[in-house]
This record gives structure tokens, sequence and C-alpha cells, in this order.
């Protein structure tokens, strides 16, 4: 078990709350009369989120993207953010950059805070969502017998990342994903589980596995790739695409624009099949944090 996992499981102990939903899933669901609230809250770190030569406005942008990724697996409508931002001694590029992001989606700053400090930047921002439907997405509702599917590519962002760091080609999938708003709300009337893929496709097929408490059984060559076929298995692996995965009862059509990767097999809770070999156990799936030395 990773250090990141080890921390995960000592707060679980104390998210007693419904609303926290074991820890075990995208955001945190809190009934409120009528109304559900959708709450999520992720940090960057220079060096390991992105580059510490990147122009503070995509920054900007990926701060507030990858926080409304986890609202639209829940199927829901942006209220607002909350942001936690270091001061970095030259602002106005990061200003620009939220600006642009939050007009984009329409999303209203609501407040947050500011700190200074030494040594790599930290971020954090928490993004406020409505539900617009009941019940709200989770990954725990898989069913043996369901299609998994995936919108969009993976691969992209990897690209992405490689080109940001030559100085040539296309880094957009990188340093500016375009959460899926819009198919998380067409999604969430129908799907049995869903969650964005964001460490990495396989890692984060594992954990809806593990929530659903069934087999997931991918088909490799089913998945879309925004990057060479060659690098495939690298794809599979790597993070930042923020696509939605997502099961669906075979006789359901899907609604929006997706691909079927696989299905959700009667067997072994929380395990993971690609191409009929069992990865349940096998390191590097995807993105982990660890722990300094």
């Amino acid at each position: 078990m990773t250090g990141e996992d080890s921390f995960i499981s000592a707060l679980r102990a104390m998210a007693g709350h419904p609303a926290a939903r074991g820890l075990a899933d995208d955001c945190a669901v809190l009934e409120l009369g009528g109304e559900a609230l959708v709450l999520t809250h992720d940090m960057m770190l220079a060096g390991v989120h992105y580059l510490p030569t990147q122009d503070p406005a995509d920054v900007a942008w990926k701060l507030v993207a990858t926080n409304l990724s986890d609202l639209a697996a829940k199927g829901a409508e942006p209220v607002g953010v909350l942001l936690g931002y270091q001061l970095a001694g030259s602002d106005d590029r990061f200003i620009t950059g939220l600006r642009e992001v939050l007009d984009h989606y329409a999303v209203p700053l609501l407040g947050g805070d500011t700190v200074g400090g030494s040594g790599p930047q930290a971020l954090g921002l928490t993004a406020i969502g409505r539900a617009t439907h009941r019940p709200v997405p989770s990954r725990s509702g898989a069913r043996p017998g369901d299609r998994v599917w995936l919108t969009g590519a993976v691969g992209g962002a990897m690209i992405g990342l490689e080109a940001l760091r030559a100085g040539r080609g296309d880094s957009l999938r990188y340093r500016r994903p375009r959460p899926r708003l819009a198919d998380g709300i067409a999604l969430a009337p129908h799907v049995t589980a869903m969650m964005d893929v964001s460490d990495g496709l396989l890692l984060d097929a594992l954990r809806l596995s593990r929530a659903s408490g069934v087999t997931l059984a991918l088909d490799a060559a089913a998945v879309p790739l925004d990057c060479p076929a060659a690098r495939r298995d690298e794809a599979l692996r790597w993070g930042d695409d923020y696509e939605l995965l997502f099961t669906l009862p075979a006789a359901v059509p899907c609604p929006v624009a997706g691909s079927p990767i696989g299905w959700v097999q009667d067997g072994a809770a929380g395990r993971l099949r690609l191409d009929g070999v069992d990865l349940t156990a096998e390191p590097g799936l995807g993105f982990h944090h660890q722990q300094k030395p």
C-alpha cells in the first residue's frame, strides 16, 4: 500500500458522515433539503502537477478544470469555486488564466485564501456543484453484465507534456484539459457507476471495480487513443486525460459520444482484467502520490 493509500485509509476512520461516501468517491454529496450539493477539493504542486516554468495562466485553467471534472463525474452543475493560492511574486498571468476558465464555464469565484511561502508553489481549489439527478452517481453501482464505457480518448495529455517539455508540438491536452460537464449531466440518469480518469485509465478502473465490488474486464484495443498505437500501454497507465469512465446496463444505449471498452463481470470483488490478464496486483497501473523519504 502506498503512502497516499495509507493516509487515506487513516482518514476514512474519521469520515463517518454519509456525505463523505467513505472517501471512496470523486466528491462529497451533501443532502440539504431538496437539493444535493456536490463538493470536491483538489491540489496542485509545482514540479508534480505542472512544470515550474509553465505559463501561470495555463496552471490556473488546469486547477479549475480538474476540479470541474470531479463534478462532471457526479452529473453536477457548477455553482462556484474557492481558491487557495500561494503567492508567487508575479501573479498577473495566473489571474488572467483564472478569469478565462471561470468565464468559459460560467463559474463564479466565491472566495478562498492566499498565503506566502518559499519552496514549490502549492495551489488548492474547492468546487461546489448542484446535483442534476438523484441519486447522484457514484463509483459503487456497477453490476455484472454492465458494459464499461469511456468518453473520448487517452494518451493526449502524455503527448502534450512531452510537447511542452520539448518546446514544440501540441501541448493543449496537458495544459488546458476540458472537463466533460455536459456529458456527465447527460449520463447521470442512466449510469450505474461513473468517475473521471485522472490518475490513469487502468488504476481508475481498478478503483471503480473495488468500490463496486465487481470485476472489470477491459479490451485494450477498444480504448481510443490520442497518441501512436505503439504507446497504447503507456497511455492506459498515464493520467491527466479527464475523460469519464462509466458503466451502463447492456440494454441501455449510451446517450453521449463514447466507446464501449469492456464488461463488468461476476467474480472476485475489486479485480481488473485487461485482455484476459489479471492486473489487480500489478504495480504501475497509474499515478500515485508518494511521501518524501
